[in-house]
């Protein structure tokens, strides 16, 4: 099949740079569609990122309705299969309890989306129900790392991390709970932005009253990619719990200048976790390229109970995802998960959280409101908190502890084990407060591992102004420079 242009091409432009080719007549959507389609074609097969093509909408750019006029001109893009519906589409949310399942209707997020011009493609895999730190359930499938495909992906937006990784799409959804949108983009070398509390809607079935941590975005390769999702996908539906908020100027603007100079505090100890040397040494070498941009940068970390905190976001993942079971099961009219159907610690979770009291979920929210309130406080003195991404090196295919495939029989000590592993990137979720991950270090093994950003609650727009000021110095070569071994310039 006859490509519009070469692979180097492809990869040498953004979302935004694909768009502006649309809009000046120098090739279609339809054509970029074809060659967003072959390259996952190409190199699925080694990395499983995607469950399904959508070839409708591959040969006609609009039959999901993208917006031809929209900001992204018809791009093609893939939607995890998990969290915004699009009407007609399977969504599955990586279980075989839920295979065959078809949404009747579009989320509001999925009407944005496709206003700005975004051509839905395909969806991308997760692990069942998102609940977990990798798609690795060998009867759906196995997301494995571009840059080496004997380790994870990371998750839950495991497919979409993958397939911006390897350059198949320019940027392409995610959602994040605890990380889910930073953590595989730190390991596979992309960009990720978790965004303030009333950013993205979850309209018409949640709010952000009753889902608390969770949120949408994207996955992308350039800063301004992730400013103009941010730009046209915001907003909230009518009847929204809480007001949503807008920037005085659009990102796409903010992130055309630098920052002032900026007071970064620096840590990687944060109650029983700390990082390993190596990514402790890692940590030290972006602290100083940041001081190198005219930034004041310290070693100082927040005087929070992070082991309170912890303990509270553990109880809100497993009174959430036992209620997120408990809905599913009603719809069937079942009373127990099915031990065939659901993997092993997710119906320990729902057995774990099943019976919780209002009690209990008050006694969380009392300690999210205290450590909320002690980073407002630090957000005061200290624009950007600076961690890495991760605490541990990107665990190689199969290792069940981070699995909900996994044996243990504890959903306590599980979530325990998860926090060792991904300690940094919970918190933002539980204050409501923007994180963003960057492609700037690697683990001792070569594998990426994201830098990871965070400030105060509603300014996303200084997370991705310092993230552009960094993408210019380092003349947007992300990832020293480097590709995975999976990538679409690759392709014979």
């Amino acid at each position: 099949m006859t490509m519009v242009m070469s692979w180097a091409e492809w990869f040498g432009k953004d979302g935004l740079g694909l768009a502006e080719l649309v809009k000046n007549g120098e090739v279609t959507a339809s054509e970029l569609a074809t060659q967003a389609a072959t390259a996952i074609r190409a190199v699925n097969p080694q990395i499983s990122g995607v469950v399904e093509i959508f070839e409708d909408a591959v040969s006609d750019a609009t039959v999901n309705g993208a917006n031809p006029e929209g900001a992204f001109a018809g791009l093609p893009f893939l939607l995890k299969d998990l969290g915004p519906t699009l009407a007609g589409r399977l969504q599955e949310q990586g279980s075989l309890y839920m295979k065959g399942n078809r949404p009747t209707s579009d989320t509001f997020l999925t009407t944005k989306m496709k206003a700005a011009g975004l051509n839905i493609i395909g969806r991308t895999t997760t692990p069942e129900f998102g609940c977990c730190s990798s798609a690795e359930n060998p009867a759906l499938y196995v997301t494995r790392n571009p840059w080496n495909t004997d380790f994870t992906s990371c998750g839950s937006s495991a497919g979409s991390a993958v397939m911006v990784g390897a350059g198949v799409v320019p940027l392409a959804h995610a959602t994040d709970g605890g990380g889910s949108i930073r953590i595989p983009a730190g390991v596979n070398g992309a960009i990720g932005l978790k965004s303030s509390r009333g950013t993205f809607s979850i309209a018409p079935a949640a709010s952000d009253f009753t889902s608390v941590v969770s949120t949408q975005g994207c996955i992308t390769r350039t800063v301004r990619d992730t400013a103009a999702f941010v730009d046209n996908c915001r907003g909230g539906a009518a009847g929204e719990f809480m007001p949503y908020w807008s920037p005085d100027e659009p990102f796409l603007e903010v992130i055309k200048r630098d920052p002032k100079p900026l007071r970064i505090a620096v840590s990687h100890e944060w109650g029983p976790y700390k990082s390993t040397p190596h990514i402790v040494w890692e940590l030290e070498r972006t602290a100083r390229f940041l001081e190198s941009l005219g930034h004041h940068v310290e070693w100082v970390k927040p005087s929070i109970d992070f082991e309170k905190a912890y303990a509270a976001q553990t109880a809100c993942y497993i009174t959430n995802f036992a209620q997120t079971v408990n809905n599913l099961l009603r719809i069937r009219g079942l009373d127990k998960p099915p031990a065939d159907l659901i993997e092993p610690m997710n119906i320990r979770i729902w057995e774990q959280g099943k019976d919780a009291t209002y009690t209990d979920r008050a006694d969380m929210q009392l300690a999210f409101n205290e450590t909320a309130r002690t980073f407002g406080e630090f957000y005061e003195k200290w624009d950007i908190v600076l961690t890495p991404i991760t605490a541990l090196e990107t665990p190689p295919i199969g290792t069940t502890q981070y699995l909900t495939m996994t044996d243990n029989p504890s959903a306590l000590d599980w979530f325990a084990n998860l926090w060792g592993f991904f300690a940094y990137t919970p918190f933002s979720n539980l204050c409501g407060t923007p994180g963003l991950s960057l492609p700037l270090a690697r683990h001792a093994n070569g594998l990426p591992l994201g830098m990871q950003i965070q400030t105060g609650l509603g300014r996303d727009g200084l997370l991705l102004q310092l993230a552009a000021q960094i993408e210019r110095a380092i003349e947007g070569k992300w990832n020293l420079g480097d590709l995975p071994k999976v990538h679409v310039t690759a392709i014979a």
